[in-house]
Formats: structure tokens, sequence, C-alpha cells
């Protein structure tokens, strides 16, 4: 199972627990629990960059879409090489819809793109999952 499947396979079961059942400290689960592509912003993650690929490079190939306001390629601290993916900050959300649904799958360098909305980037936030099935103390009265 990939990452993003098991991804997908947790928003699931969350999804599916009742309301009611939820802690009201843990309203904010839905936020950070849906599908990068569903949530359309202004920045996108790009993926499947080759390491040739240079900010100057990937700006220019964004920039007929509209006004690029960031570009952000991240980088190995240890070798310095590209890790394969960046960042690409529009101005306004259409243009990074635009840019999304024509660069989708399109090739740069000779690498195809894997293009979606960026997901916001959540420091020092509580990470609230809730869990499935009985808790202990239900469990250990049915073995007694």
């Amino acid at each position: 199972m990939t990452m993003r499947n098991g991804i997908e396979l947790l928003v699931r079961r969350v999804s599916a627990i009742p309301q009611h059942s939820i802690s009201s400290s843990s309203h904010f689960l839905p936020q950070f629990c849906t599908s990068s592509s569903a949530s359309p912003s202004s920045k996108l993650f790009i993926g499947g960059l080759s390491c040739s690929v240079d900010e100057q490079s990937l700006k220019d190939a964004f920039s007929s879409f509209g006004e690029v306001a960031e570009v952000r390629i991240a980088y190995d601290k240890g070798s310095g090489r590209s890790r394969g993916f960046g960042f690409v900050d529009f101005a306004e959300e259409g243009d990074a819809l635009s840019a999304k649904d024509a660069m989708d799958g399109k090739g740069l360098l000779g690498r195809p793109l894997r293009i979606s909305f960026a997901l916001e980037r959540v420091r020092g936030g509580p990470v609230v999952v809730p869990r499935l099935g009985k808790s202990k103390r239900d469990r250990e009265r049915v073995f007694k």
C-alpha cells in the first residue's frame, strides 16, 4: 500500500465517523484531511522535476498562465541536489487552476510533471486521529 492510498483510506474512515462521536476539540480535522486536489489555492505542488530544473526555468514554464509570485524547489541539505519537487505560488487562484489543468502530466526537461494543489503546512499544531473500534476499556470487559 502506498502512502497516498493509506492517507486516502484514513480520510475515508475518519469521514465515516458520526460527528457526535468526535470530541469538539477535533472540529478542525476535516480541514486538514482533505485531498490536495480538492481544495484549490494559489499554490501548486510540482512533482517529478528533473534535477536540472532551477527556479528560473520553473518560473518560465508557468509564467504564461499568470503572475507567478514565488517559486521554490526543495534541495537535499547534504548533497545540494534537487529532491525532485517544488512549489509555484500564483498571485491569483484562477491562474493556478489553469496551470494545473494545462501542465499536469506534461513534460518538462524530459520528465512528466505531477501537479496538485499544495496543502498548507501546519507546524506545532495538535494532530488528532480518532480511534476506530472499541476502546481499551471496552475490550477488557469482553475478555473478563
